[in-house]
């Protein structure tokens, strides 16, 4: 595991490969913050750092722009993150014409064909919903989708080993960076379901942020849809996973705890406040090692400058033992927040 995700970084061109050792775990992936907040990429080895109060590092390309940061850390914070989340969806959007369907089946093919081979001829998958590993037997590509900006969304069916009639309908996120495809994400979009003494294929919920989408390129509307909103959630997420080993980590403001969490889904509906304009969603997440400690978390995300990004990540419930069972119980509520739902 630790091999891939560094490879993954490796190919994003966030780090380089003569430092990868040294940065694991820097903010914008060793990139010079100050940089960023001025709009532009300068890769650094992590020579200049500076830790935050929340424990975050962040790497300069010399001790002047370090000093330049820490003049108002806050706000040169807040600008390269803006910049880093436009500037990744420019680049992907840039790199949408390099690749056609073609060629992503063909990618997408070999990366399960050789993932599978290493792993004694079944595709490993963890299913987040139930906490389960699965061991799958690829069968074949049923059709890819393309949604500009974002990348390539491969449906590819597959079957239980061991159990021909327990199918699976599998998605994965392939995104172009620096000439190359690589796979950002792979989810359950269908699974088998016991119905009438058969086994069905039963699509599952939540669905994919990528099957909410219209025809619409992201960014035509003044407004922003459901779907970008929830992708910007869910590349969150997974840009903490790459930082931490594959886990989410999350400290509870309560109790002083740190949580490794299995990230599950993003509930519908998205909301927005009219008061300042923030989003909101809540996600599920379960605790690692648990089938039933099943957190909701609460994102809260800007929309300042064009780019949707995560602003603030709060607990909204957490599970305790009632009865035998766990149940969620609310750490806060929004019930009198007015907002409007997000389309």
């Amino acid at each position: 595991m630790r091999i891939l995700l560094l490879n993954i970084l490796l190919l994003c061109g966030l780090i380089s490969s003569s430092h990868a050792g040294d940065i694991d775990g820097a903010e914008f992936g060793g990139l010079c913050v100050m940089g960023l907040a001025e709009g532009k990429v300068i890769k650094t080895d992590c020579d200049v750092i500076w830790q935050s109060d929340d424990s975050k590092t962040y790497c300069f390309q010399s001790e002047d722009a370090k000093s330049v940061f820490i003049g108002d850390s806050a706000r040169n914070v807040e600008r390269a993150k803006a910049f880093y989340a436009v500037n990744s969806l420019k680049k992907t959007q840039g790199q949408m014409g390099l690749f056609s369907t073609k060629d992503v089946n063909k990618f997408i093919d070999h990366y399960i064909t050789d993932k599978a081979r290493s792993h004694g001829g079944s595709f490993p998958l963890r299913d987040a919903i139930l906490g389960r590993d699965l061991a799958l037997i690829y069968d074949e590509i049923d059709f890819a989708r393309r949604l500009h900006g974002y990348g390539y969304f491969p449906s590819v069916k597959f079957h239980l080993e061991g159990d021909d009639n327990k199918k699976y309908l599998i998605d994965f996120w392939v995104k172009p960076e620096n000439g190359q495809l690589i796979v950002m994400e792979e989810r359950i979009y269908k699974a088998p379901r016991r119905y009438e003494g058969k086994w069905v294929t039963w699509m599952r919920d939540p669905r994919p942020w990528w099957w909410i989408p219209a025809s619409e390129h992201p960014g035509e509307s003044e407004e922003k849809k459901a779907w970008e909103v929830i992708s910007a959630i869910e590349t969150n997420v997974l840009e903490q996973r790459l930082q931490s080993k594959g886990e989410y980590i999350l400290t509870d403001e309560k109790t002083g705890e740190t949580i490794s969490l299995e990230f599950v889904g993003v509930h519908q509906p998205v909301r927005r406040l009219i008061e300042d304009g923030r989003y909101f969603a809540c996600t599920d997440f379960r605790k690692h090692g648990s089938t039933n400690e099943y957190y909701d978390i609460d994102f809260w995300l800007n929309d300042d400058d064009g780019s949707i990004r995560v602003g603030e990540v709060r607990i909204h419930k957490v599970p305790e033992m009632k009865d035998g069972g766990f149940v969620q119980i609310d750490r806060y509520n929004f019930d009198e927040l007015d907002a409007d739902i997000v389309p």
